[in-house]
Formats: structure tokens, C-alpha cells, sequence
């Protein structure tokens, strides 16, 4: 609760801040036989309708999306209407939900319309798509709050067509981040000063830790200063782009946070938490927490055999048991020897895995011993001849047949190691 310079009593202004849902990341999963659509999709879809089980649970005023609905620029029709049918539920419930454009969603070809456009084509009551830099004001059931949108900066939007002409990359990198800079200080400019600020984005800020997103960018990625979206009135930084959470700004008012994917894409995400922010929004006294999801597990088993004169099978399958991989993505990573290669049995570890939801893949890393074909410690001490002469022993060559090989390379050779660099 705060008090206003007005006397009145007013409480914060709920919000709920998630990114990055990419619909349609098909990688280790299969088709469902029930709902005809691959597994790991149902998974981004689950975690979609938890985020509005919790916006309506928790009574939320505001859900933010800080960008990139799904996968592709074109999604398909399935694809968009199980977004579609959250994002309702969510409007219908009286909760104002901000759709920002993400380099996901944005048209390859300019002036095409955004994945997320439709709903405004339609009207859609309670939501505002982010589709350019703007500033809204918007009524909540606690009261209004300013939404200052910053979406995936495109060349064409923010930078006249003439200054585009004969420019290198990195200079028109440059121009673009100048562009947003001063974008974001206009609209903060002409915010209210009085009225709880909100900026989301979709993009990289300078300081930020990558997670997986590198693997699946689209678009050429440009980094915003800190300093740009730290300024006043703004109360909360949303911002989608970057897959693992973190809050760049620290102790620092305000927060500026990337609420981080809802679901691990690949094994480079494995051991980052999954989930959704809460925020609680007021002028000058913003608080927030990270709320994690019980997203699917990606579990990597790392087993090396070649240290045991044991069965190497055994070796794996006790490693594969102190892992709980119970509807888990699972790879398993073996280390053995040439020998022990010949004696590892792949159909029982594929049996210990029967519990997983999917095998990504079992791989295994053959050690094969270093020696010398010529039977000596430095073969750079010997000359030619003799390097010869140790590698047609070593074809187990009879005497004559090395003889006469002999005979026809002497004179070719040089005849000291020294030139034989």
C-alpha cells in the first residue's frame, strides 16, 4: 500500500511479466497420437496455460509479454490458435495483456503484418499489441499505468531510408541503437510522472548473460545501453530476447529483468530455472520475484569406463541410476576404451532409459591408445632410411621385400635426420 501526494490510497499494480514462448520447438520430442502435435510443443503450450492459471489465480491487472510467441515468423494456424485461445482467456478475465513484437514474430518482407498482429486486426478487447516504440496509458483494475513498448528494433522503422544508403553494418548498427536510445528518452519524457512506469523491450542490454537463444536467433542482434532504460519516470524494465533469467540493474531502482524463457530448448539451458516474474508495480516502489515453473527436465549422464577392468555396460547403467530421469529429456555421454567398446551393450542401456520421456542420444567416446608403429621414443632422432626401414618392419614386410624397397629409396633419401625436418 502507499499513500498519494492526493491522499488517496492505492495499491500496486499487479503484473505479470513472461517471454520467449517460441510455439513450435519440435527438438526432442514426437508426435502425441492424441492430439496429433509434437510432444515437446505440447510442453511450451502447457507452460502457457499455467502463466494464465496464474495471472487469474493471482489476481493480475496486467500480463506482459515481452516478445517471441513462437518459433518461426510464419507460424502455423494450430500453432496460433492455441496462443490465441490463452490470450483470450486471459482478456476475458479483465486482465489488459500486452503483446510485444519479438524478432520471432516480426515479417521477414516490411510492411507485412507481425505474428501477434491479428489481435488488433480484430479488436481484441483488454489487448494492446506492441507492434512499434510507443507510449499507452492504460486503466487497471487498480488503476492506470504507463506502458512505454519497445519492440525488436527494425532498420526500417526507427532510420530514414536515406541514411540507410551506403552505410557498412556496424555503422548502421550504430545509427539503430542511437535511434532506439533516443526513442526511449522521448517517450519517457512525455510519460506522467505521477503514474506507475513500465517499459518492456526485446532486445540485448549491454552486461546481459546469453543462454541458448544464440542457436535459434533471427535477425541481426544489436545491444542497448543499460543507462537508456534505467531513466525516469520508469518503475519496471520487462524484457524478452535473452532465454535465461537475470536482473541486470541490482540493487539499483529500477529493476530491469529478463524474465527468461518458459521452457529449456535444448541442453545448454539444463541446469537454468524456467518460469515467469511477479511484479508488484508502484511509482518509486516497485517490488518483484521470480516465480519458476516445473518445466520438463533435461538431464545429461556423463559415465567413463575406461578407468575399470570391469564390465563397462555396469559402468553406465550405475551412473544412468544415481539420475532420476523420469519424463526427463535424457543424453548419455560414455567414455571407453577400443576393447571396451567391443564389449558395451547398447540394448541394455537403452532399456535403463525406458523411464525417460525422450533420448536425445547416447554417444560414446572411444580412447584409443597412443604407440609408436616404430618401436622407439623419438622417432625425430632417426634418419630417413631408418624411419623407412622401422615402417616396412612394421608391415610385417619379409627380408627381401624391405631389401629391395630399401634399395631403390637409398640415394633418394637424405642421409641424416637433421634434414628431415
Amino acid at each position: 500500500m502507499r499513500e498519494l501526494q492526493s491522499g488517496l490510497v492505492s495499491e500496486p499494480i499487479r503484473v505479470l511479466h513472461f517471454a520467449d514462448l517460441h510455439i513450435g520447438m519440435e527438438n526432442f520430442g514426437q508426435i502425441d497420437p492424441i492430439t496429433g502435435l509434437n510432444s515437446r510443443v505440447l510442453d511450451f503450450i502447457a507452460r502457457l496455460k499455467e502463466i494464465a492459471s496464474a495471472a487469474e489465480t493471482r489476481g493480475a491487472d496486467l500480463v506482459v509479454f515481452a516478445g517471441d510467441a513462437f518459433k518461426t515468423r510464419d507460424p502455423n494456424p494450430t500453432y496460433q490458435r492455441e496462443f490465441a485461445r490463452q490470450v483470450k482467456r486471459m482478456a476475458d478475465a479483465g486482465i489488459t495483456v500486452v503483446l510485444l513484437v519479438g524478432n520471432h514474430d516480426v515479417p521477414v518482407v516490411d510492411k507485412r503484418a507481425s505474428s501477434v498482429d491479428i489481435f488488433r486486426t480484430l479488436g481484441v478487447g483488454n489487448v494492446l499489441v506492441g507492434s512499434g516504440a510507443g507510449l499507452h496509458r492504460v486503466e487497471t483494475r487498480r488503476g492506470p499505468v504507463q506502458i512505454i513498448t519497445v519492440p525488436w528494433p527494425q532498420r526500417t522503422q526507427l532510420i530514414e531510408v536515406d541514411e540507410l544508403r551506403g552505410q557498412t553494418s556496424d555503422a548502421l548498427d550504430a545509427e539503430l541503437v542511437q535511434a532506439v536510445h533516443e526513442r526511449i528518452n522521448t517517450l519517457a519524457t512525455e510519460a506522467d510522472p505521477n503514474t506507475p512506469t513500465l517499459l518492456t523491450g526485446h532486445f540485448t542490454v549491454a552486461g546481459s548473460v546469453f543462454g541458448s537463444e544464440r542457436n535459434v536467433m533471427v535477425g541481426r542482434d544489436v545491444t542497448i545501453a543499460l543507462a537508456a532504460l534505467t531513466q525516469a519516470p520508469i518503475d519496471y524494465v520487462a524484457l524478452g530476447h535473452i532465454h535465461k533469467h537475470q536482473s541486470l540493474n541490482g540493487a539499483s531502482y529500477p529493476p530491469v529483468v529478463y524474465s527468461g524463457s518458459l521452457e529449456r530448448i535444448d541442453f545448454g539451458e539444463e541446469r537454468q530455472d524456467k518460469g515467469f516474474c511477479w511484479v508488484e508495480l508502484s511509482r518509486h516502489a516497485t517490488r518483484w520475484t521470480f516465480e519458476p515453473l516445473a518445466v520438463r527436465p533435461f538431464v545429461t549422464i556423463d559415465a567413463d569406463a575406461t578407468g575399470t577392468d570391469g564390465d563397462p555396460t555396469d559402468v553406465v547403467l550405475r551412473a544412468i541410476d544415481r539420475h532420476d530421469i523420469v519424463d526427463a529429456i535424457v543424453r548419455v555421454r560414455v567414455k571407453l576404451t577400443a576393447e571396451q567398446d567391443l564389449r558395451f551393450r547398447s540394448r541394455d542401456v537403452e532399456a535403463a532409459l525406458g523411464a525417460a520421456r525422450h533420448v536425445a542420444a547416447v554417444t560414446r567416446d572411444i580412447v584409443r591408445e597412443t604407440r609408436s608403429r616404430l618401436g622407439v621414443r623419438n622417432p625425430e632422432s632417426l634418419t630417413p632410411m631408418q624411419l623407412l626401414e622401422g615402417y616396412l618392419t612394421s608391415r610385417d614386410l619379409n627380408a627381401d621385400e624391405r631389401a629391395a624397397v630399401l634399395a631403390l629409396a637409398e640415394g633418394i633419401l637424405p642421409a641424416n635426420p637433421q634434414t628431415h625436418a
